[in-house]
């Protein structure tokens, strides 16, 4: 999803939020908060100052949550509008933009029925390969003298507390698949829709990551 997609969603969302200040009920403000913070925690990032302050709105009447939470997508929009959600260096802009070309040849096999999904899963864990070599290099981390690789730069994020533990099964999952799809065990990728599950998945834990 590029920024002007997620703009749409978020004034979308915006849009929907503002009808829970009907009612007077306190669950209803609760119900907007709840969807305000979902969308803040897959698209802005778990750790984003957006995220803390919806799900620090107390509990009161429904009308006074939603005006908050209004407030908060505003600014989020306007964030978003101005450009600032990209808080990566130019080259590695770059080689994002790679990685995400990539990944989008692996929807591409996905949608079709010519290949077998074994060859979108061994384009997805490339592109997460490379997504989390440029991180590790970025970050300054060290591999010691560990072969590089998804695992190493996996354990070594994890190690630097960059990425969750979580994050870390997740990806430990993705590149067994990848792993299956390498060695020619046709069985274990031959189902399509968990190929496209962990298509998903690296794609949002990206734009998590990313925020």
């Amino acid at each position: 999803m590029d920024s002007t997609q997620l703009v749409d969603h978020a004034k979308a969302l915006k849009t929907r939020v503002q009808a829970y200040s009907d009612g007077g009920f306190r669950i209803r403000g609760e119900a907007a908060q709840a969807q305000v913070c979902q969308f803040l925690r897959d698209y802005a990032g778990p750790k984003s100052s957006f995220l803390k302050q919806a799900e620090s709105i107390p509990v009161s009447y429904n009308h006074e949550m939603v005006s908050a939470l209004d407030f908060i997508l505003g600014s989020y929009i306007e964030y978003l509008e101005a450009g600032l959600a990209t808080g990566v260096s130019p080259s590695r802009q770059a080689q994002l933009d790679v990685v995400s070309d990539i990944l989008g040849q692996a929807q591409v096999i996905l949608d079709g029925t010519g290949y077998h999904p074994a060859a979108a899963a061994m384009l997805i864990g490339a592109s997460l390969e490379e997504y989390l070599r440029n991180w590790v290099e970025e970050a300054a981390v060290s591999l010691g003298n560990s072969r590089p690789g998804i695992d190493t730069y996996c354990k070594a994020l994890r190690a630097a507390d960059l990425i969750s533990k979580q994050d870390a099964k997740d990806i430990t999952s993705w590149a067994g698949t990848r792993n299956h799809a390498a060695h020619g065990e046709w069985d274990q990728v031959s189902d399509r829709e968990r190929v496209r599950l962990m298509l998903e998945g690296v794609n949002l834990f990206m734009r998590q990551t990313l925020a």
